[in-house]
């Protein structure tokens, strides 16, 4: 094959792991059915504010608005269990294509830096290892990732002699990234460094830095004109305030992919004795800041998950440099291996369908429903139950009734891994699954698997599915109302 045509390899591996399968596998994410919500709202209303909550920009939900407007959504939809799963069947694709276009621009980044080798192997690590799944899901840090890549390869290029044009459009993707999720602003010393670099002018980093910060102004700006300013400001205090260990989430990530973690750390270590700014001036930052501040969950790594396949592309590839003995037939089997156990770990956990059980749970909710009883569900299901099937007394998700009184008698709690998670946070979650019986049960695949043999560890993030228990009751409407503020 001729060389420039390489890059055809990692590709058609992308889209092969991100298509085959795309709803069944990973199952639907507690997030994934909030981000649907909010783009389907920005449907409806036009605006990309729901509600009074402040917790992330805009431009994830615009973008997402704007694919499913294209594809006419909602669909015409049956009760069937298949149906209902197709209805995440487009924004799951559209999440595959980004992670494609996002191995495109790993290749591209790492030939920039450090030539064709780093990059084939950069971003054959990229497509196939475990990890890869995770960029599947419906979530902020898949969408903003392509616009990122493509502000620090624009960068790149000014740098390498690139046309003036390219600082202002690197500035524009950043700017963009921010504005689907504003952690990512820890990424401005990086972008800077690479643009200041080839003139040493400060004109341009000014004409860079302009979009970089206006375009994410729009977020607050838009709490202004709803006169919800003081609420913004509130929300983004408190999304700060909320902190975990970060050492929770390397435990998700070892769990997930574990030689991808090991080899990635060691390009990171080695890029430090070698003291390679770019690598550095990527991960540490954000590493830093994922550390201090912010709740955080196993799919974070996304922004730093490129720099780690090039860190370790790297280093592998330089390893017979600094290991006298290691023949070359030998370096290379040993990347093979690498390259041959990640794709087959990878096949072994993406060809299962792991979300139909959620969608039969779902199907039962509907047929089932007598328009008499509230159901309380996560927003996986209730964007359905009211966009979909024009249903009443939806609350977003189950957690509504910690704020508002439930209007009718019956109640049916959907009771997934996410509602026993958080079926503490307050009496009346308690009282709903206490007061409320099991009528219908759905086990997922995902429990057939022995969640300690790895690749299948990777079942336990995917527990939404795990088992879903559908539980009917009558509720005290009197003695919820009164316990209302």
């Amino acid at each position: 094959m001729n060389r420039k045509y390489v890059i055809l390899i990692p590709l058609i591996l992308a889209t092969f792991i991100h298509l085959i399968n795309p709803v069944g596998f990973p199952d639907i994410f507690f997030d994934e059915g909030i981000y649907m919500r909010r783009a389907m709202n920005m449907i409806e209303t036009g605006n990309p504010q729901e509600g009074y909550l402040y917790d992330h920009p805009y431009f994830g939900q615009i973008v997402l608005a704007g694919i499913l407007q294209i594809a006419n959504y909602p669909p015409d939809t049956s009760t069937d269990p298949a149906s209902l799963q197709n209805l995440y069947l487009v924004p799951r694709i559209f999440m595959g294509i980004i992670a494609v276009v996002s191995t495109l621009l790993v290749y591209q980044i790492a030939k920039e830096k450090f030539g064709r080798n780093a990059a084939l192997l950069s971003s054959l690590l990229f497509a196939v290892m475990p990890y890869t799944w995770i960029f599947g899901r419906i979530l902020l840090d898949s969408i903003l990732l392509p616009f990122l890549l493509a502000s620090i390869l624009f960068a790149i290029r000014f740098k390498h002699g690139g046309n003036v044009w390219f600082v202002p459009i690197s500035g524009i993707m950043l700017g963009l990234a921010i504005f689907t999720k504003v952690p990512v602003f820890v990424f401005i010393p990086l972008v800077i460094w690479l643009v200041y670099q080839k003139r040493k002018k400060f004109s341009d980093m000014l004409i860079w830095i302009v979009p970089v910060l206006l375009i994410p102004l729009l977020w607050p700006a838009n709490s202004i004109f709803l006169d919800q300013f003081d609420l913004w400001v509130r929300d983004v205090l408190w999304q700060s305030q909320r902190s975990n260990s970060v050492f929770e989430i390397i435990g998700s990530f070892l769990i997930i992919d574990p030689v991808l973690f090991v080899i990635g750390i060691a390009g990171i270590i080695y890029a430090a004795v070698t003291k390679n700014k770019f690598v550095l001036f990527w991960f540490v930052p954000f590493v830093s800041f994922l550390s201090l501040i912010g709740f955080k969950q196993y799919f974070h790594w996304i922004p730093i998950i490129p720099i780690m396949c090039i860190a370790a592309s790297v280093w592998l590839l330089e390893i017979p440099k600094k290991i006298k003995y290691l023949q070359s037939k030998i370096h290379y089997v040993i990347i093979g291996a690498i390259l041959i156990f990640g794709f087959s770990s990878t096949i072994l956990i993406i060809t299962n369908d792991l979300s139909y059980n959620q969608f039969e749970a779902l199907s039962y909710v509907i047929e089932n429903h007598d328009g008499q009883s509230t159901i309380l569900a996560s927003p996986v299901y209730t964007w359905i139950l009211y966009d979909v099937f024009d249903m009443d007394d939806i609350p977003r998700d189950y957690a509504m009734i910690l704020f508002e009184p439930v209007k009718t008698r019956g109640i049916t709690v959907v009771a997934d891994s996410h509602f026993m998670l958080d079926r503490n946070r307050g009496t009346e979650l308690v009282k709903a699954y206490n007061d409320t019986h099991s009528v219908q049960y759905f086990q997922g695949k995902a429990k057939d698997f022995d969640t300690r043999i790895y690749p299948y560890t990777n079942m336990r993030v995917n527990h939404e599915a795990f088992s879903i228990d559908i539980r009917a009751g009558d509720w005290n409407i009197a003695g919820n109302q009164k316990n209302q503020p």
